[in-house]
């Protein structure tokens, strides 16, 4: 008899809500009809365990299209459904046996029952392709079979059938297509093996569709067309390679589960297979690409994989990883995870930042050990992800800066490959007191800057500085184990001994009118002074301590900063000629003195790589003094 009923507690406009806007893409129905046809194959399974009667010879989940019909159909050998059980968790929105069930087994502790259904919603998601569902269901725990019919509307039918086998069909009446939808394609054999092993291809149980066999031609048939026939074909994986031992998953298995997972040609630098139980349970599989991939660049792309029990969630999660880890690629896999209702995105949990803190710490991990143990893949890995890490340990005011500062590598002026702080610290020449350190785009264009002349002679490594991050990095640094970093381009060095010190300090009070007249000729300067870190060079320009020029320029670049300037000083060498030139010249005329200050000054700007403001101005003030020396 058919029996006409209400749903219970929804109406027509909460369902369409459910249907609807729950769900953010409509092929995520098959998702959750699988995932609810391995939950019921879960409850059967268990149930056997206490009563062999009740248990299936092999469970499976069947996927299976007619095109003539329309119709999409799943169907599996679970608990099925009693017509209480259809009033109450089909005819109630959001009543979930699942969640019920699983209740009742953590109570018991029994172990290994995977219940992925937690919200009774599912099911509903059908209905976003579907314009009628019937369910035909025989129940393990009382034998007799039923048949559920509803068009999505206000209400739904049941009436008793008979059925051979125990578990649940869903036959899926597809809509019709319209001009922004093509519900046809649900039905095409790629798509529903594209959906399986997309969303569901980790259920433990087999789920078989029929799929399309090309006959080979024999040999007295080679005039003949070419036939096709029909096979059920088993599309899922089932066991997760991530949820195996360690010990049973090969490399070159890895490598190749990652080239075809994220669509890389070559194998992954390094892996990191993560397996936690505990508090909080789940698996974790990560990759560091080879070389940055396709997407490195689009901060949009940034997150792991995320699956529960196995079933496919969000292809980003950017709760699971940092920013500066960006280019890592992988999944992880947990029970514990708390989803929304539609389970397409995360809430926000302790056990989300639990996980992602350990997922850091085991990636970089990974990565001190290369960098200890495989040096040659280590500097591979830095030449192309090294300024993430650098972003990172810069970031928050260098929160992490203690967790990265020993993954930075930086190239040096005495060694011929990229070293690490520690090394630097550890081959300091005996007396040197800090960590020194210059901007270049390379160890050629620092040699030339005239501040080395004195690093130079004394035989002190300098840590080279390429990347715009580099200096706000040791900014926030500030020391390596106790050994403070100095700028060669700040401050004074403090390298030459006391005598000669003495005798600058000296040479200043007796020609402190020109000095003080050179700094009037450039209020641009903050001081003109006697240089104690020049040999060589006859200037050079340095900055006051805080924003350097290298800082400056990059504020600059990113419209930051909002005009901040570096305080430039302008050093000059009192033994080179030309400042004996100058103050010759200055005694003579001390009108011309403003002129050779701003030669020297824009000389200085030049060799730092600044643009002067008035090129022109410079122009004819070295045209002049180019004509005037021949006269």
């Amino acid at each position: 008899m058919k029996e006409k009923m209400e749903f219970k507690t929804e109406t027509k406009r909460l369902l369409d809500m459910m249907i609807n806007s729950i769900y953010t893409h409509k092929e995520i129905f098959l998702r959750e009809l699988i995932s609810n046809a391995s939950d019921a194959i879960d409850k059967r399974h268990y149930l056997s365990l206490t009563d062999s009667s009740k248990a299936a010879d092999a469970y499976e989940i069947l996927v299976e299209a007619d095109k003539e019909k329309r119709t999409l159909t799943i169907t599996d050998n679970g608990i099925g459904m009693t017509k209480e059980d259809l009033v109450e968790h089909l005819g109630t929105i959001a009543k979930s046996g699942s969640k019920e069930f699983l209740e009742k087994i953590e109570k018991e502790k029994t172990p290994d029952v995977d219940i992925i259904g937690q919200f009774g919603v599912g099911f509903y998601s059908a209905f976003m392709v579907a314009k009628e569902i019937t369910v035909y269901t025989k129940s393990v725990e009382d034998g007799k079979a039923h048949v559920f019919t509803s068009e999505g509307l206000d209400s739904y039918e049941i009436e008793d059938c008979e059925l051979d086998t125990y578990g649940t069909k869903i036959v899926i009446f597809l809509r019709e297509n319209t001009e922004d939808v093509k519900y046809d394609d649900f039905l095409e054999e790629y798509q529903i093996k594209d959906l399986i092993k997309k969303y569901s291809d980790y259920v433990r149980y087999p789920i078989k569709t029929w799929v399309t066999k090309y006959d080979e031609k024999k040999e007295e048939e080679k005039d003949e067309e070419t036939h096709t026939h029909l096979e059920l074909e088993t599309i899922n994986s089932m066991l997760p390679i991530w949820k195996k031992n360690k010990s049973e998953v090969t490399d070159e298995e890895l490598n190749t589960f990652y080239k075809a997972k994220f669509m890389d040609y070559q194998d992954p630098i390094t892996h990191i297979h993560v397996n936690v139980e505990g508090m909080l349970t789940y698996n974790a599989l990560l990759f560091i690409p080879k070389k940055p991939i396709y997407d490195f660049n689009d901060r949009n792309e940034r997150g792991l994989q995320l699956y529960t029990k196995g079933v496919f969630i969000l292809d980003k999660c950017k709760d699971l990883i940092p920013e500066y880890l960006r280019f890592v690629k992988g999944l992880v896999d947990s029970a514990d995870l708390p989803l929304n209702i539609s389970r397409e995105m995360l809430q926000e949990d302790r056990s989300i930042k639990k996980i992602a803190t350990n997922v850091e710490k085991k990636i970089l991990a990974e990565l001190g050990r290369m960098l200890k143990n495989d040096r040659e893949k280590f500097e591979e890995f830095f030449n192309d992800y090294g300024i993430n890490l650098k972003y990172g340990l810069y970031e928050d005011y260098g929160a992490k800066k203690d967790s990265l500062k020993d993954l930075i590598i930086l190239s040096s002026l005495n060694k011929d490959k990229r070293i690490s702080f520690a090394e630097y610290k550890e081959a300091m020449v005996e007396g040197q007191k800090e960590i020194y350190y210059a901007v270049g785009k390379d160890k050629e264009a620092v040699l030339k800057l005239p501040q080395m002349d004195l690093i130079k002679n004394k035989g002190y490594d300098v840590l080279i500085l390429a990347d715009d991050v580099d200096e706000f990095m040791l900014q926030v640094l500030t020391e390596y184990d106790g050994v403070k970093f100095k700028s060669i381009n700040q401050g004074d060095l403090d390298l030459i001994d006391e005598d000669q010190a003495k005798k600058i300090d000296e040479l200043k009070e007796e020609k402190k009118d020109i000095l003080e007249d050179l700094k009037k000729a450039l209020p641009e300067c903050k001081d003109v002074i006697f240089s104690k870190r020049l040999v060589e060079a006859p200037c050079c320009l340095t900055a006051a301590e805080g924003l350097s020029f290298e800082m400056e320029r990059v504020l600059a670049a990113q419209h930051q900063g909002r005009g901040m300037k570096a305080e430039r000083i302008l050093e000059i060498n009192p033994n080179h000629r030309v400042f004996q030139a100058m103050e010759k010249a200055y005694e003579a005329d001390k009108d011309c003195l403003e002129k050779y200050a701003k030669l020297l000054y824009t000389q200085a700007l030049l060799m730092e790589g600044i643009l002067p403001t008035d090129p022109k101005e410079f122009s004819e003030s070295l045209c002049e003094l180019m004509i005037d020396s021949v006269k």
